[in-house]
């Protein structure tokens, strides 16, 4: 449904973390205590202003967070955007982009299952996905190898929505333990099944653990090279647009 409401996005507004210094001590305390009495069980970070009035920017669980007014009696729990000619432009959350690349950063490219250009790489993207997602296949059957074909290394993670003790946990950890790994996640893709092996110390559940951490809910869940979050399936072309790989661009 929202694919449909915002058609083709082309621009990620940068929202500067310097919201922040602009929040009084006397706010911040009157939004957190009202949120902390409803919800104990959240960590909450800063409070900054959006660039709506009257609307706080709350950080929750480090790269998570949602939207207060200011006392903090009522939240707004999703993406922002901003109305363009044209169309509508998500607001990007640079201090969260910025802890997600780093914690991309710091995982081994040998626990992903990597689908690598098919010249010289020019870009790495980041994809959390699931066998038994309608649109992860559909992102991995049509999107990915016209993807590879303009330069585009696609690293996978796993994140099984069914939870760790599923049938699509199973699944997909026998990708990841498979002597092929990606004639074995293109299987599953295709609806194709493949050996139940899932051996030990596999990294499903690390990477499971980590999507959520930095505000994995759905797949697939693709992470830019700056870190950025695009929920949902987008076809190639609206990719490579968005990374500036098009036939227009110079990257």
């Amino acid at each position: 449904m929202i694919k449909k409401m915002l058609g083709t996005i082309i621009v990620l507004i940068l929202l500067p973390n310097a919201y922040a210094a602009d929040v009084s001590e006397e706010t911040r305390k009157t939004i957190i205590d009202k949120l902390q009495q409803a919800r104990p069980d959240l960590e909450y970070g800063a409070v900054e202003t959006s660039p709506i009035d009257g609307l706080y920017r709350v950080r929750i669980n480090g790269t998570q967070f949602f939207y207060a007014n200011k006392t903090g009696d009522y939240i707004i729990t999703g993406d922002m955007y901003q109305a363009l000619p044209g169309m509508f432009a998500p607001i990007k959350d640079l201090a969260a982009a910025k802890l997600r690349k780093e914690m991309l950063d710091s995982l081994a490219t040998k626990d992903m299952i990597v689908f690598p250009a098919a010249d010289v790489r020019r870009y790495i993207l980041h994809v959390f996905t699931d066998v038994d997602c309608g649109y992860c296949r559909k992102l991995h059957i049509e999107t990915v190898p016209e993807l590879n074909m303009a330069g585009v290394e696609v690293r996978y993670l796993a994140f099984p929505r069914a939870g760790l003790d599923s049938p699509s946990y199973r699944k997909i950890a026998s990708a990841w333990c498979a002597k092929d790994k990606l004639a074995a996640l293109t299987a599953l893709k295709n609806r194709q099944p493949i050996t139940e092996n899932v051996c030990k110390d596999n990294p499903v559940a690390s990477h499971f653990l980590l999507g959520q951490k930095i505000g994995i809910t759905g797949t697939p869940a693709l992470i830019l090279e700056d870190g950025a979050l695009l929920p949902g399936y987008s076809p190639a072309a609206e990719l490579l647009t968005i990374m500036g790989l098009d036939e227009n661009s110079d990257g």
